[in-house]
């Protein structure tokens, strides 16, 4: 079934508890998260299992990818069901089979382009998958101010950006997601906006955004931008109502409704660190947050929080 957009009456409920492994130590902070088009959903984690697969009712499915990433940082799913993987300290991105089978590479594993020059890569973080030509656009990421453009065998076509905050440039572009067919909007985190430009890097337009760090799509009917804001800098710790929700927005950037609990404190609806996102088609939102690196490991003893949510859409 695909639901329609969201709209201000849409209404999204957390679902407590929804991931349910055979072990709690076998999942670590989950960086990304991708939905196939059997509303399965794929989590890529900083744990000893990188991916691993659920239901939509959480139930455990498989896991692979043992020992072959190095620092798991973005994962997005094509129509055919095929993975891409952005492991920002390995310096590449992977295509494989929703089995775990590599069919390519872009990138040199382990090696980086030079820091803050512009070729690939240095440090990618996330891939968008143009929908008619299966071109690849790709935010690099945190040791670049970059997006690429590959076709869809991993071919190089063209990059675009550099370092600031002028129309065009970024301060790390973290997330990037299709806007329409011929537009992708890109999330510049550190310069606390979106970015929106034609699929050959021209410029359209900027919107505020607080810290986006995640930006995805609906599915089918679904035109709806959902974003994520991460939470204040450390300046503003504790102040309320600044990040650490989601905002659904048309294509346009006009925002439809969000979700979260913005005061603050302690439950299900209280987000810690969301990183990154997948909607699926009864247009339920799946939320990956790096709550270990945000929260558990400053935490005494140390220990692994909750990093992956469910949040229902149950009505509109």
């Amino acid at each position: 079934m695909m639901v329609n957009a969201a709209t201000s009456e849409t209404v999204y409920e957390p679902v407590p508890y929804w991931a349910k492994l055979p072990h709690p130590m076998m999942f670590k902070e989950a960086t990304s998260v991708a939905v196939d088009s059997n509303d399965n959903v794929y989590v890529f984690n900083r744990g000893n299992h990188p991916v691993i697969i659920f239901d939509k009712e959480g139930n455990f499915l498989e896991t692979w990818g043992e020992g072959e990433f190095v620092r798991p940082h973005g994962i997005t799913i094509d129509a055919d069901d095929n993975l891409f993987l952005a492991d920002d300290d390995a310096h590449m991105v992977e295509k494989r089979t929703k089995e775990g089978k590599l069919l390519f590479r872009m990138g040199e594993k382990g090696k980086a382009a030079a820091w803050q020059e512009g070729d690939p890569f240095n440090r990618p973080t996330h891939v968008a998958i143009q929908p008619d030509t299966g071109d690849l656009f790709i935010s690099d990421g945190y040791g670049n101010s970059r997006v690429h453009r590959f076709d869809s065998e991993g071919k190089h076509i063209s990059s675009w950006g550099s370092p600031g905050s002028r129309e065009g440039q970024f301060s790390l572009p973290h997330n990037i997601a299709m806007n329409g067919s011929d537009k992708v909007t890109v999330a510049d985190r550190e310069n606390f906006r979106l970015q929106t430009f034609t699929t050959d890097g021209e410029f359209v337009k900027q919107i505020h955004s607080h810290r986006p760090i995640a930006i995805t799509n609906g599915k089918g009917a679904d035109t709806n931008l959902y974003v994520a804001e991460a939470g204040p800098p450390p300046v503003q710790e504790g102040v309320k109502r600044l990040g650490r929700r989601v905002v659904v927005m048309d294509r346009e950037g006009n925002e439809v409704t969000r979700f979260g609990n913005e005061l603050g404190g302690e439950g299900h609806d209280q987000f810690i660190a969301p990183h990154a996102m997948a909607v699926d088609s009864e247009g339920s939102v799946y939320v990956a947050e790096v709550s270990y690196t945000a929260f558990g490991s400053q935490q005494d003893p140390v220990r692994e929080v909750a990093s992956l949510r469910k949040w229902k859409r149950v009505s509109g």
